[in-house]
């Protein structure tokens, strides 16, 4: 019911995933990250929020995105009806797509990114993602969007697209959480609402926030 990305951008130190599904509330159900832990996507007709907290926390402990994945999917009796992907700190990735998800269910991977759709139009919506993101350029959050739009040209969700959501977090940055939870064109949507947040003076402001790196961070602001 979703296609999803994360990826890790070596150079800022940065990771991000993107996601949207022809649900409501993408956000919220699929994408789970930070700075120190790296990032999940939990999907499927029958997601799991506790799976993409429940990697994050073993991640972040030093176990590897696979054997992460592995150790979360193998406890549960349902992960048969569940998708997860998972990018560690280190750039490595796992993922699990049960036996029961909705076809066309798959996974890409490649140099510290991953993509994870089901109930896809095709698989050519796996391939286009990851082609968008390895084709696109400028910052992270960007390529992530492109990559979701790449998708979505592929035929996307088969049943079309109601939300959409970005993720970008990292040690030296504040989080970018934007979720567009339901429009007839969330992709549209979230490209606007992403406008917004990275430029004029909300963007100026967001640089005056704590960081993982500096958390007591207090620069004065003025508008």
């Amino acid at each position: 019911m979703t296609i999803s990305i994360l990826a890790y951008d070596e150079k800022s130190g940065t990771y991000g995933g993107a996601a949207t599904t022809g649900s409501l509330c993408v956000g919220g159900w699929v994408l789970r990250g930070d700075g120190e832990s790296g990032m999940s996507a939990s999907q499927g007709s029958l997601p799991s929020t506790m799976w993409g907290s429940d990697v994050l926390d073993r991640m972040r402990a030093g176990t590897p995105a696979d054997d992460a994945v592995a150790q979360i999917t193998g406890a549960d009796s349902g992960r048969a009806e569940r998708q997860l992907s998972a990018l560690d700190p280190a750039g490595g990735t796992g993922h699990f797509t049960g036996a029961n998800s909705i076809a066309t269910a798959g996974v890409r991977r490649a140099r510290s990114v991953i993509v994870a759709g089901n109930l896809l139009a095709s698989e050519a919506v796996l391939d286009a993602c990851l082609d968008g993101f390895a084709n696109a350029t400028g910052a992270l959050d960007n390529r992530l969007l492109a990559a979701l739009t790449a998708a979505a040209q592929a035929g996307g969700d088969s049943r079309g697209l109601l939300s959409a959501a970005l993720l970008v977090v990292g040690r030296r940055r504040p989080p970018l959480t934007l979720r567009v939870d339901y429009a007839p064109a969330p992709l549209e949507a979230l490209a606007e609402l992403h406008r917004h947040a990275t430029s004029g003076e909300y963007a100026n402001w967001v640089r005056h926030v704590p960081t993982l790196a500096d958390p007591e961070r207090a620069t004065p602001y003025e508008p």
